[in-house]
């Protein structure tokens, strides 16, 4: 147990948890708040009716909340939450092929969630481009291999069923459906500036020392209150722009985290312009052409490293490099998500896209 107090994602008293066999989801932050420090993918959240300690193990069946079904000796996977067959509507059931931003996928659960209001849908998706395993902040909603798993509200889904309504026909206002010919998923509509005017879209930030620009500003599923997205200059952010599913903007993968107005500093500029062109030159910058394994490079413009990895990954779509950093400046030892792309050193491993490397042709001084 590394936290114990309440959380920006739901509502009550939660344990942070750090795992000894690293089956975990993050580092100790959730959406960009840090409650605690662990290796990456050795964090998970619980609440404590889902734990059993070495005092409270004898009693845990006693305090394990109703609406978990079956336990650890009748199966061998864990134990998931019950699902309802069908949504409030009738037009998804459990087992259903769904459509999610134009990609295939079967209906997994169906039913209340602990990180948004409102009935959510977990879906298995065909071709892995997911973000889970069932299992959002330590609650296992439903099982699947990882990196396959997304959550979804009922409208943003298309069925193949007769039962299923259109997506178009029932999408809240502002969210486009996505087609398989689209090229781009749709975002969320975002709001023009923060409730008290210090942050606006497009806007320069600063957020814990390094700088980024307001990609989304409005409600979130995960969290009570207005929240700002922002894509960062470098490659210190948590995802792409999608949170639990939700598309709420798009960047690069690992640029994108999300933060509440009070924790951004300004930079005294708001020329969005002036900030997109920064931005696309300062990736441009770091794109040296195609990069081969065993080839030196640079990440974040100051950790030298050699490509150990080249090729797709399970946890993103499109090509990504796995480095072996010379410092243990990195998250893991090449095996991310339950799957080993290349061995390192632990602490020494990361993934990057090309455009965030660049070619090693002088030495780096250290001063």
């Amino acid at each position: 147990v590394k936290y114990i107090g309440e959380v920006k994602f739901s509502k009550g008293e939660w344990l942070g948890l750090e795992l000894a066999d690293g089956g975990g989801v993050h580092d100790g932050s959730v959406m960009g708040v840090p409650y605690f420090l662990c290796p990456v993918g050795k964090g998970v959240f619980a609440q404590a009716a889902q734990r059993s300690g070495s005092a409270a193990a004898s009693s845990s069946a006693s305090v394990a909340p109703t609406a978990v079904a079956g336990s650890a000796a009748e199966n061998d996977g864990p134990t998931t939450l019950p699902s309802k067959e069908k949504t409030a509507d009738g037009s998804i059931s459990l087992g259903q092929p769904i459509t999610w931003n134009g990609m295939k996928a079967t209906v997994r659960y169906i039913g209340e969630v602990k990180f948004g209001k409102g009935e959510w849908v977990g879906l298995e998706l065909t071709d892995g481009k997911g973000v889970h395993d069932g299992s959002v902040l330590g609650v296992p909603y439903f099982q699947c291999p990882a990196g396959k798993g997304v959550f979804a509200e009922p409208a943003r889904l298309t069925g193949t069923g007769s039962s299923a309504t259109p997506a178009s026909a029932i999408a809240p206002t502002g969210v486009a459906r996505m087609t398989p010919e689209d090229t781009e998923v749709e975002t969320l509509p975002s709001k023009d500036k923060s409730a008290d005017g210090s942050v606006w879209l497009g806007q320069q930030v600063i957020w814990k020392g390094k700088q980024g620009i307001v990609r989304y500003i409005g409600d979130v599923g995960f969290a009570t209150g207005e929240w700002v997205g922002v894509e960062m200059f470098e490659a210190t952010g948590m995802h792409d722009g999608t949170a639990l599913g939700v598309p709420y903007f798009r960047c690069l993968p690992g640029r994108g985290i999300f933060t509440q107005p009070a924790q951004l500093q300004t930079t005294g500029t708001g020329d969005s312009a002036v900030v997109e062109q920064t931005l696309r030159q300062a990736e441009a910058s770091a794109t040296a052409g195609t990069l081969r394994v065993d080839q030196r490079v640079t990440w974040s413009g100051k950790h030298a490293g050699t490509v150990r990895y080249v090729g797709p990954v399970k946890f993103a779509a499109g090509e990504f490099v796995g480095v072996e950093l010379d410092d243990a400046a990195g998250r893991h030892d090449g095996s991310f998500m339950g799957e080993s792309y290349f061995e390192c050193e632990f602490g020494k491993g990361i993934f990057s896209q090309a455009s965030m490397l660049k070619a090693l042709t002088e030495p780096i001084i250290k001063v």
